[in-house]
């Protein structure tokens, strides 16, 4: 099961992930009664739920209003206090014999809550030069905040998406423009925090569609939380359901946070394309480099033969990296090739079918020898068979018979074994 949380087309808060989650079927009333527990410490909160058209889109709304705006806990709390406050209401959820989260998600539902408020805390750390300790929460320590959070994480807890089976993919964030009146005065947006947030996580985003902040501090710090993995598009998926959290606004748009449940029977994989154009390289000094990205982790690698400018014969040089060997693998392509220039395309993905390896004893002319086949399959369907190269080589360099005929005795018996299955 995957989940997909798209903020693309109006940006993302706490009460839109909640609303969104609500549609999704979480208890309506259990989410409230969660909300409005544990904002008692921060001023308390009233909790409305209702159902709203936003720009011909039918969503749940997340109504949050604060009781007492006064309480200090709801205008300046220091992260170290926060803590403390969400420590004891653990501690009491935990000694009860029947807890509104649920014994068996108490755990999983503060902590998650934990690491959210933390990621808020560095972030507002960072920017105004101070440690965590020293940090103090503004609006997000207020009691809507803490409804926000601890709503959309146990409704994610108790749909079932913490847990490890579910993959939750994010898709990239519409931030909206302009400025913003903050307890530091006026703020761009995003607002600083927000900004932070997204650039910790490597997240996508991108500017509008309206003049207004729609991509909150809460909302992103969830997100950036929840989230598995980001991609720029939706990938293979099967749909199961949709769900539409609204936001408060309206827009000439539907103001809705889209979350997506589906099932995907193709695994995906993040991946970088690397790509530089060379006519100077001998074609010992390719193979080299060939050779010593494949060593250094490239997927793989690809030397294409092109006509460049001036009608020179060349050659492209192209490889598959994972993101987190792909600045290494550019430094090599830099030093070993002496090119000036050097493309990255970021943030592909690859489907991957299921596979698995399994070795079968095979007479080969009166002999056993021992050969490993890949299998791939998708939806439980065999659709590759492989015998590994190296032990095709091998065995024909050691017995001294053709490759081929190695390969067709393979073949053979590996489509004998898989028959026999069936």
């Amino acid at each position: 099961m995957v989940l997909i949380i798209d903020p693309q087309n109006a940006g993302i808060a706490g009460n839109m992930i909640g609303g969104a989650f609500i549609d999704l079927g979480c208890n309506h009333e259990e989410m409230k009664l969660v909300m409005e527990y544990v904002a008692n410490d921060f001023g308390g909160v009233n909790v409305k739920i209702n159902n709203v058209n936003k720009a011909g889109i039918e969503s749940i709304f997340l109504e949050v209003e604060t009781i007492d705006k006064d309480n200090h806990n709801n205008h300046s709390i220091s992260y170290k206090e926060l803590l403390s406050k969400i420590n004891q209401i653990e501690e009491i959820e935990f000694q009860k014999k029947n807890s509104i989260f649920g014994k068996e998600l108490i755990k999983d539902i503060f902590n998650i809550s934990r690491k959210v408020f933390k990621r808020i805390a560095v972030s507002e750390a960072k920017i105004h030069g101070k440690s965590l300790e020293d940090v103090n929460f503004h609006e997000v320590g207020a009691a809507d905040a803490v409804a926000d959070i601890f709503g959309s994480v146990f409704g994610f807890c108790k749909l079932g998406f913490h847990n490890k089976k579910e993959k939750v993919i994010g898709l990239p964030v519409a931030v909206g423009g302009g400025s913003v009146k903050s307890v530091h005065g006026m703020i761009p947006v995003p607002a600083p925090v927000t900004l932070e947030i997204i650039s910790e996580r490597n997240i996508s985003s991108f500017g509008g569609p309206v003049n207004a902040e729609i991509a909150t501090p809460t909302g992103v710090a969830l997100y950036a939380e929840l989230c598995d993995e980001f991609m720029d598009f939706q990938p293979f998926i099967k749909v199961d359901k949709i769900a539409y959290g609204a936001g408060k606004k309206d827009f000439d748009f539907p103001n809705v946070l889209r979350i997506i449940k589906a099932k995907s029977n193709i695994k995906s994989q993040g991946i970088d394309v690397i790509e530089t154009n060379v006519d100077h390289l001998s074609g010992e000094s390719i193979g080299y480099l060939f050779d010593k990205l494949m060593k250094e982790g490239a997927r793989d690698v690809l030397v294409i033969p092109v006509i460049m400018k001036k009608n020179r014969p060349g050659d492209i040089i192209k490889v598959i990296s994972r993101k987190e060997d792909t600045d290494r693998l550019v430094s090599i392509i830099f030093k070993e090739t002496g090119t000036l220039g050097i493309r990255v395309s970021q943030n592909f993905h690859r489907g991957i079918a299921n596979r698995e390896f399994i070795s079968l004893d095979i007479d080969i002319e009166g002999e056993i020898e021992s050969i490993k086949f890949k299998i791939g399959y998708i939806d439980g369907e065999i659709i590759s068979s492989r015998p590994e190269y190296e032990d095709i080589r091998k065995i024909a360099t050691k017995r001294n018979i053709p490759l081929n005929k190695v390969l067709n005795l393979a073949n053979f018996e590996i489509n004998q074994y898989l028959s026999n299955l069936r």
